[in-house]
């Protein structure tokens, strides 16, 4: 008999996309070192927690600072993240992302969020979903950042799964080698060109049928 399955959803980028909004916020932040962050920096930055991300910045930028401008940095980081975030509604909700929960849910597949975001379970009530998750696994939940495969392994003994049996759905770089790393099938919803080494990829939600959902379950 196989096992039942269990899924791990990302949520910037994967949910929601609060990665444009995690760009606007770093890249205004590096303006106090005359630092002008790129897209293409910005994607070795999703996925990856506040301060690994604030460092990969400094270092770029080629900066040193205190400890003490260090955590204010983060701090400001933070609120000017979160004065996008307090404007998000349900309409934010990426697309396909509420039917395919709503498959898992009808199917009694247990779900969980697995997020670096210590805002995680706020933005999840700003769109509705909140009520949807059976574990809630954020950047306050862990100590070690993705690609470290904590986060999913948290997330797979509170669901009461075996990693091998998880599956997990991602859209950063350091999120599917997290996925991987933890014995998890991992799918990427992105461009395949960055996400190659994930099980499976896909450009949005919209692509994933019931008959593939159902075909992992029997795997």
């Amino acid at each position: 008999m196989k096992q039942q399955k269990g899924f791990i959803f990302d949520l910037d980028g994967v949910i929601v996309d609060t990665a444009k909004f995690h760009f606007l916020a770093w890249r205004k932040l590096g303006e106090n070192f005359n630092f002008q962050l790129t897209e293409a920096q910005n994607e070795q930055l999703k996925g990856v927690s506040r301060v690994d991300s604030l460092n990969k910045i400094l270092n770029w930028a080629g900066v040193e600072i205190s400890q003490e401008e260090f955590d204010r940095f983060a701090w400001s980081k933070n609120e000017n993240y979160l004065t996008y975030v307090a404007q998000m509604t349900p309409e934010d909700i990426l697309p396909g992302v509420k039917s395919t929960i709503e498959k898992l849910k009808s199917g009694s597949y247990p779900i969980a969020l697995g997020s670096a975001s210590k805002n995680a379970p706020g933005i999840l009530q700003k769109v509705g979903l909140f009520d949807q998750f059976d574990v809630i696994i954020d950047g306050n939940s862990v100590s070690k950042a993705k690609p470290d495969p904590e986060v999913f392994l948290q997330a797979a003994n509170q669901l009461g799964v075996a990693p091998k049996d998880c599956i997990v759905f991602e859209d950063a770089h350091a999120g599917i080698t997290a996925a991987n790393s933890a014995g998890m099938t991992s799918i990427a919803l992105g461009d395949p060109g960055i996400l190659s080494h994930a099980d499976y990829v896909f450009n949005t939600f919209t692509e994933i049928t019931i008959d593939f959902l159902t075909q992992l379950q029997s795997k």
